[in-house]
């Protein structure tokens, strides 16, 4: 079955604009590299109560979760405390998170302080920061990454390349197309039946509604579908038809 990928973006920085995020795009690109589409993203502050019942509800929901920020070991720092809490574990100092701590501060004290970056909820896997060797960890089809695009992005890459190669479609078997269509009946409450009729009829493919305003005028909407391209071309073909009949002009999107 093909999976649902979401993204868990964290980080009071970011909600308050002190910081730009660079996660949701990179996410999406990288999937997208790999024929694959995110559904969901959320943004949290940090917020270890929040956390902890948004960590427990994505994981019941069985859904493949990135989730960037809150894995260090400042006092703002919740995501670990947050896991541990949703999947009901203490938090331990990790063997193999610790290894690659000695190797990463070889001929310095590995202080309490430093322990904590790899002191991680009971049970969990690690996994590898090519960058400066302190891991991120997963459980449950998370993947825990620091907030360091640097960091995160390489990690986020390996776990899709191990983990989820079975998932990846060829990106060059997809298409999408679609059109821009104006007149007074070119709005998508107009336009409801026909959709539904067409994601019935193709349950294979994405179709999307996208209406564009010049203030507060229509400007045109944007309908197509994406998919198989055979799939495709048949199912807009029944779409300029039946928009044709009600009298709707339309051209192909750019």
């Amino acid at each position: 079955m093909s999976r649902t990928f979401g993204a868990i973006i964290i980080g009071d920085e970011i909600l308050s604009g002190k910081r730009q995020d660079k996660h949701f795009a990179k996410i999406t690109e990288m999937l997208g590299q790999r024929g694959l589409r995110l559904s969901w993203v959320e943004y949290l502050g940090d917020d270890r109560e929040r956390l902890a019942a948004t960590f427990k509800r994505t994981m019941a929901a069985g859904d493949v979760v990135f989730s960037c920020g809150g894995i260090g070991n400042t006092p703002d720092d919740h995501t670990r405390q947050a896991v541990a809490a949703a999947l009901g574990v203490d938090l331990e100092l990790h063997p193999e998170g610790f290894e690659e701590l000695k190797v990463r501060f070889a001929g310095e004290e590995i202080t309490d302080k430093r322990k904590l970056l790899v002191t991680f909820p009971a049970g969990v896997q690690i996994i590898p920061n090519p960058f400066n060797r302190i891991p991120g960890f997963m459980a449950n089809n998370h993947y825990f990454v620091p907030g360091f695009p640097q960091m995160a992005h390489p990690m986020i890459e390996w776990a899709l390349d191990t983990f989820y190669k079975d998932q990846f479609k060829a990106v060059g078997g997809m298409i999408e197309k679609a059109f821009l269509l104006t007149g007074p009946t070119a709005y998508e409450s107009a336009l409801l039946d026909l959709m539904e009729r067409i994601v019935a009829d193709y349950p294979t493919l994405r179709l999307f509604s996208l209406p564009s305003l010049v203030g507060k005028e229509r400007k045109h909407l944007e309908l197509g579908v994406e998919g198989n391209p055979e799939l495709v071309d048949k199912a807009m073909e029944e779409i300029r038809v039946e928009v044709e009949k009600r009298g709707i002009t339309w051209v192909w999107r750019p």
